[in-house]
């Protein structure tokens, strides 16, 4: 009788213990349904919005490499310092870059509140005159912010960005039309008939080894440094109409810190579905000195012009022709082939006729020389993503 009252309190005190343990069990979450990233095409294609936000993102870029070779393979073509000195190479340059962009894009009461950011990283080899040199270098050339027309950060001379480039050319700077590389607030007034204005305050950057003058009047050698010294910022204006024809623009230019003005009018017109065409003329003072931000060519005056020629949907042709009152001549013509989308190989031939070598011979202080000429190419090969 013991016995079998001892087993049935056990099997009790069993029971009672799993049922305990069974209201104790854990319950296993349902999983939360996943957020996946959700294409905004608002801003173009590519972008796309940040999770739990209303703002839409897009990251891009390209890689490049450059072989330059002869003594006009040194330089970059279009956003940089480079001006006529006689720099040559007589041999070869090879350059890697890489390039990051990012764009940001969001509606808001006062408008579209956009970003915009480029940084470049680059890996160069040269040899010069024997010797062999290898570089590594970084930069940030954009980082603005943008709402609605106003637009602040670092960005690239609205005297340059606002008329546009000297054509589709590597080397469009063989006769400079101006700096790049600058601080600056902007404001963009678009009409939406065709005519946009544009008013920018910058900051300016680099320096010029050049001609000023003393306070005799009398030119001598120093430094022209593009960055503003004073409270008084560098002021653009400029004003634009275009058409499905084409477009006029103008630039105007002022440099208070050396009390210098530059202006550009260009014109461009689309002659057919397979030719565009461009011509653009520049004129500055040079009353206090030979070289300034808005005026980096020799003398007053200077133009460039050239096209493109699409002949078909893979293969362009473009050139372009520039000369200044100092008389450099340059002529660069390449053709663009797109291998595979997003994948292009660019061919390009350069051509110098320095005349007046420099400000020293235009302003007399020195015999002049005789003309030098100087031909070199580039071949590019440029993936985008």
């Amino acid at each position: 009788m013991k016995i079998h009252t001892l087993l049935l309190s056990t099997g009790a005190a069993l029971l009672a213990v799993s049922g305990a343990r069974a209201a104790d069990a854990v319950v296993v979450a349902e999983p939360e349904p996943a957020e996946y990233v959700k294409i905004c095409d608002v801003y173009g294609a590519g972008y796309f919005y940040i999770p739990g936000t209303e703002t839409c993102l897009r990251i891009g870029g390209y890689i490049r490499y450059d072989a330059g070779l002869g003594d006009r393979g040194t330089f970059d073509g279009a956003r940089t310092n480079d001006v006529l000195t006689g720099k040559q190479q007589n041999t070869w340059n090879k350059n890697t870059r890489f390039t990051l962009k990012t764009w940001t894009g969001q509606e808001t009461e006062l408008g579209t509140l956009k970003t915009y950011t480029e940084t470049r990283f680059n890996f160069g080899n040269s040899q010069n005159y024997g010797s062999n040199s290898t570089a590594s270098s970084f930069s940030l050339n954009f980082a603005w912010i943008q709402l609605g027309g106003l637009r602040v950060g670092k960005d690239e001379s609205a005297y340059d960005t606002f008329s546009g480039y000297a054509g589709n050319v590597i080397q469009d700077t063989l006769v400079p039309y101006g700096e790049f590389d600058t601080n600056l607030i902007s404001y963009t007034f678009d009409a939406g008939n065709g005519f946009s204005a544009i008013v920018s305050l910058e900051q300016g950057s680099g320096s010029y080894n050049t001609f000023v003058k003393d306070g005799t009047g009398a030119w001598v050698p120093g430094i022209v440094d593009n960055t503003i010294d004073s409270y008084a910022p560098n002021v653009v204006v400029g004003a634009k109409y275009t058409q499905g024809w084409g477009g006029i623009t103008g630039v105007v230019a002022y440099n208070p810190s050396w009390e210098e003005w530059a202006g550009k009018v260009r014109l461009d017109v689309n002659a057919t579905d397979q030719i565009s065409l461009f011509i653009m003329g520049g004129y500055g003072t040079d009353d206090h000195a030979a070289r300034s931000f808005y005026k980096p060519w020799g003398g007053n005056w200077a133009f460039w012009g050239g096209g493109s020629y699409k002949f078909n949907e893979k293969t362009t042709f473009n050139t372009q022709v520039s000369y200044d009152e100092q008389k450099n001549l340059g002529v660069a013509a390449n053709v663009a082939y797109q291998m595979v989308p997003g994948f292009t190989v660019t061919a390009e031939v350069d051509y110098l006729n320095e005349g007046k070598r420099g400000d020293a011979d235009w302003l007399g202080s020195w015999t002049t020389t005789d003309k030098k000429s100087s031909v070199g190419g580039i071949l590019r090969f440029q993936r985008d993503f």
